[in-house]
C-alpha cells in the first residue's frame, strides 16, 4: 500500500468510505427535528422505538469536518455527518460493553442464546507476540484492544446512518483504544490512538481467505481493519508499541443508542456557556450553560460528537471531552441504582453482545463477563485515560494527520509494557539505578587508525531525515583525528544515537569515538548486525557537532503530552472555543 493510496481524497478512491477527522456540520439545522417528527407521525406508534434510534442517527449528522487550517480535518461532503456520529457511538460502545458487563452482574449473562450472538475472530494476523513476563507474585497483566468498526454489513447498522454507496464497503478501524489491566489488578490504563495516525503496518495473513497483505509504507492506522480483519489491527498495534495484546473486542454501532439511554444522565462540565453551531450551520447543536449538567439521549450524543465549540475546535479536543464523559459514566455506573430492572438489563446485555466481535480466546459470554468482573474490581481513582502523544505529520499527502510524538509516545508505550501505572502510584522500585558500563580494558588505537562507518538515522521520529547528517558527523570525527570515518549512504532510523561494534577487540575503539563526541557509554554496544564499528546518528541528534545533553527525567512518569485524566476527577471541565459561547 503506497503513500499515494492514502493521501487526501485519494483514500476514497480505493476505500469507498475512508474517514476524515471530522464530519459534516452543514447538513442539518433547526429543521432536522421537524423532519424527524414527520417521519415519526407516518410510521405510527408500533415503530416509535425503532424510529427513536433512527431519529438519533439523523440528528447526529450535524457535526462537520470543516476545513479550518491546522485542525487535522479534511473538508466534508454532504454525507459525512452520520459517519462521524457513528465513530463516537462505537467509541462509547467499546467501553460501555465492558463496563456494563462488569457492573450489572446478573444471571441473565449466562443464557445460552447470548453465546450464539458472540462473534469471534483470530487474535492476530501478524507474527506471534511475545509472552507476558510475570511479576514477583507470578501475576501477569491483561491488555485488551478495543476497536470501533464502521462496517455497514447489516440492516441495523445501515439504519443507524450511512450513505448507501458505503454499504458492504471495506470497514475501517476508526476507534482504537488499548485497555491495560495491571498484573496485580490494582489499576487500569487506557491509551487512545487517533484514527488518522500515520503508521507502517506489518504483513497480515487472512486464514479464512488465504490472502496475504504485504507490509506497507506509511499509511493510516484505521485501514488495518480492511487487511483481513481485527487481527491485523492487533498486529499493527504490536508492531508500533511492542505491547503484548491478550484480547480484542470489536464493536459495530448496532444497539449503541439503547445502551447509552439505559445509563441515565451522565454529568459533564463546560467552563462557559457553549453553543456548538456557527453561521455556516456547522456544529453538533449542543447548548449548555456554564457549569456541570447531566446529559443523556440526544444531548449526550451531541456532547460526544462536539468539535466546534470545545477548546481549539479539533478532533483531539473532542477526544478529551469523550474521556471526561467516559470517566463520569464509570462513576455513575459504580454508584447508580437505576440499573436494577432485570428486563432492562437483559435487553442491555443482548444489545452489547450482539454488537461485539471478540478474539477466539474468549470462548463464551461467561468468560466475557469474568473479564468485566476483573475490570470492575479496580477503583475509579486508579483508572487513567490518555491519548497517544502525537504531532501533525509533515509528510506529503498526510496534511492534518498525526504521528506518534518521538520520546513521549515511546515513554507511554514502555510504561504499559513494563506494567507501570500511569497514575503515578507505582510502588517504589528497590532496583539500584543503572550504572554506565566500565571503560574497556582493551586500549583504544590511535584515532587515525580507527575505522568507523557513519549512518543517518534521524528519520526515526517520523520527520524526514536531516540531509547530510552522516557526512557532517563523519567530518566532525575527522576534525578530531578520526580520519578513517566515512559516511554511509544507507539510512538506518534510530530514535537515539548508538555506536555498535562487531567484536570485543573493537570495544575500546568504539568507546573512544563515543567520548570524543560526548555520546554516553551506555549507547555503545556489541552487535552482530554490524561489521567493524558503525555510528548511527539518531533522531535525538539532528543538529550540532557535539551530542546534546538532556536533562535527567523521571522515566516512570506519564508524559504531560498524553493528557492523562484520572477516573475520579469530577472537576474536569471542557474549555469553550472562542465564537461558540452565548
Amino acid at each position: 500500500m503506497g503513500q499515494k493510496s492514502v493521501q487526501g481524497e485519494g483514500t476514497r478512491d480505493r476505500v469507498p468510505h475512508a474517514r476524515d477527522l471530522g464530519w459534516d456540520d452543514s447538513l442539518y439545522g433547526e429543521r432536522g427535528g421537524v423532519a424527524a417528527k414527520g417521519r415519526r407521525a407516518r410510521i405510527g406508534r408500533q415503530a416509535r422505538s425503532d424510529e427513536k434510534d433512527a431519529e438519533a442517527g439523523d440528528a447526529a449528522t450535524a457535526e462537520g469536518s470543516g476545513d479550518d487550517p491546522g485542525s487535522g480535518h479534511r473538508s466534508g461532503g454532504p454525507r459525512r455527518g452520520k459517519r462521524g456520529k457513528r465513530r463516537v457511538l462505537r467509541w462509547v460502545a467499546s467501553v460501555l460493553s465492558l463496563l456494563i458487563l462488569g457492573t450489572a452482574g446478573a444471571g441473565y449473562l449466562y443464557y445460552e442464546h447470548l453465546n450464539s450472538k458472540l462473534k469471534k475472530d483470530d487474535l492476530t494476523l501478524g507474527d506471534k507476540m511475545r509472552e507476558h513476563q510475570a511479576n514477583a507474585a507470578g501475576q501477569t497483566p491483561l491488555n485488551i484492544l478495543l476497536i470501533g468498526s464502521d462496517a455497514r454489513d447489516s440492516k441495523k447498522n445501515q439504519e443507524l446512518g450511512g450513505a448507501k454507496d458505503t454499504f458492504g464497503g471495506t470497514p475501517l478501524a476508526d476507534v482504537q483504544m488499548l485497555l491495560h489491566l495491571s498484573a496485580d489488578r490494582s489499576n487500569i490504563s487506557v491509551i487512545s490512538m487517533p484514527r488518522d495516525t500515520v503508521v507502517k503496518m506489518p504483513e497480515c495473513k487472512d486464514p479464512d481467505t488465504g490472502k496475504t497483505f504485504a507490509a506497507t509504507g506509511w499509511t493510516l492506522t484505521n485501514e488495518s481493519l480492511g487487511r483481513g480483519g481485527p487481527g491485523c489491527t492487533v498486529a499493527t498495534w504490536y508492531e508500533l508499541t511492542g505491547i503484548t495484546i491478550d484480547h480484542f473486542m470489536m464493536i459495530d454501532f448496532a444497539g449503541v443508542v439503547s445502551m447509552a439511554d439505559a445509563i441515565g444522565g451522565v454529568p459533564v462540565c463546560v467552563e462557559k456557556n457553549v453553543y456548538s453551531r456557527n453561521r455556516q450551520g456547522q456544529g453538533s447543536g449542543l447548548k449548555l450553560e456554564a457549569g456541570t449538567h447531566p446529559v443523556k439521549g440526544e444531548q449526550a450524543l451531541q456532547w460526544l460528537r462536539t468539535r466546534y465549540g470545545f477548546d481549539d475546535g479539533t478532533d483531539l479536543a473532542r477526544t478529551r471531552a469523550q474521556h471526561m464523559y467516559m470517566n463520569s459514566m464509570v462513576r455513575e455506573l459504580r454508584r447508580n441504582t437505576k440499573l436494577t430492572d432485570p428486563a432492562k438489563l437483559r435487553n442491555l446485555a443482548e444489545a452489547a453482545i450482539g454488537a461485539l466481535t471478540v478474539d477466539k480466546g474468549i470462548g463464551s459470554v461467561k468468560e466475557l463477563y469474568d473479564l468485566g468482573e476483573e475490570l470492575k474490581s479496580v477503583p475509579t481513582g486508579r483508572i487513567t485515560m490518555t491519548t497517544m502523544p502525537n504531532f501533525y505529520s509533515q509528510r506529503p499527502g498526510f496534511s492534518g494527520k498525526v504521528e506518534p510524538q518521538p520520546g513521549d509516545a515511546e515513554q507511554l508505550f514502555r510504561m504499559v509494557r513494563e506494567d507501570i501505572p500511569l497514575d503515578g502510584k507505582a510502588p517504589k522500585s528497590k532496583k539500584k539505578p543503572a550504572t554506565p558500563p566500565p571503560a574497556s580494558k582493551d586500549p583504544a588505537a590511535a584515532p587515525g587508525e580507527i575505522a568507523v562507518m557513519v549512518q543517518n538515522g534521524t528519520s526515526a521520529d517520523g520527520r524526514f531525515a536531516e540531509k547530510g547528517r552522516a557526512t557532517a558527523v563523519a567530518g566532525t570525527l575527522a576534525d578530531k583525528g578520526f580520519t578513517r570515518a566515512q559516511a554511509d549512504a544507507a539510512t538506518n532510523p534510530q530514535a537515539k544515537t548508538v555506536i555498535r561494534y562487531s567484536n570485543a577487540e573493537l570495544e575500546g575503539d568504539a568507546q573512544a569515538i563515543a567520548k570524543s563526541l560526548g555520546i554516553p557509554l551506555t549507547s555503545v554496544k556489541k552487535s552482530t548486525d554490524v561489521t567493524g564499528i558503525t555510528l548511527i546518528v539518531g533522531a535525538d541528534w539532528r543538529q550540532g557537532d557535539t551530542y546534546p545533553k538532556t536533562a535527567p527525567k523521571d522515566d516512570n512518569k506519564t508524559p504531560t503530552s498524553a493528557k492523562p485524566l484520572n477516573g475520579e476527577n469530577d472537576k474536569a471541565c471542557m474549555p469553550v472555543q472562542d465564537g461558540f459561547t452565548w
